[in-house]
């Protein structure tokens, strides 16, 4: 197994690409700790890992406030005494808003989950990764994070944030022993889309884009993305972003 014996913490775990990048750690071996501050959704997640033998606690947290985050990894460090994998997943859209639409309440909801969650959980992962010797930081991005026509202003600022933050780290503490990568994903068949209100305007200068993608990506096959680059394969892989579209951006 890939990841026998590691310690992951997983935010916005409870569904979607959490709750699958879970599910193919556990397989792999690895203990989990997760976050998400859906309390039913994550217990159900919690319940259907373990009845395949995981080993996972939950942590109702969340990630834009620093209590919860120091209490999500602190977790893993009472439990296991050590933290190896971080996996920043929890987010937000901004339904597609161009700026000139987009509100003061959207701008500080969609940072505050996207970049403010990351700079939070990564300083604190880095706190505890530094001493022990390494770890790996996989941040969920999006395509939103390279280009400028898959998201709305305010998202597609805070995705291109997390890049940034990603290349950072790698950039400061690889000589470390410290990896940092993120997945930038094309549209992916999750709940979090069917419960975004999109905006007129946006959706109709964005669908000239979204009529190209070959199709929709699974949560699994990102969650494949994230086991490769939290395992020993990917030892020589720090600071990059691996897109994940199905070709969609090649066009």
């Amino acid at each position: 197994m890939k990841l026998d014996g590691k310690v992951a913490v997983i935010t916005g775990a409870a569904a979607g690409i959490g709750r699958a990048i879970a599910a193919r750690y556990a397989k792999e071996g690895a203990k989990l700790v997760l976050g998400d501050f859906d309390e039913a959704a994550l217990r159900t997640t919690c319940a259907a890992l373990k009845s395949e033998g995981a080993d996972v606690t939950t942590v109702l947290s969340n990630v834009t406030e620093r209590d919860d985050v120091a209490r999500l990894l602190g977790t893993a460090t009472e439990l296991y005494g050590r933290l190896d994998i971080l996996v920043n997943n929890a987010g937000v859209l901004d339904g597609l808003t161009p700026l000139e639409h987009a509100s003061d309440e959207l701008f500080e909801k969609v940072i505050a989950v996207n970049l403010r969650g990351p700079f939070l959980t990564c300083r604190k992962a880095l706190s505890i990764m530094l001493p022990q010797g390494g770890g790996s930081i996989i941040n969920i991005a999006s395509l939103a994070g390279i280009h400028g026509g898959r998201g709305g202003s305010v998202y597609t600022m805070s995705k291109h944030g997390v890049v940034g933050l990603t290349k950072s780290i790698a950039f400061y503490y690889g000589e470390r022993g410290i990896l940092s990568n993120a997945i930038c994903p094309g549209g992916v068949e999750t709940e979090i889309f069917k419960r975004t209100q999109l905006h007129e305007t946006g959706l109709k200068k964005a669908s000239a884009h979204f009529k190209t993608t070959p199709r929709q990506g699974k949560a699994e096959e990102i969650a494949s993305c994230a086991l490769f680059l939290a395992s020993a394969d990917a030892s020589y892989v720090n600071g990059s972003t691996l897109v994940a579209d199905g070709g969609w951006t090649a066009h």
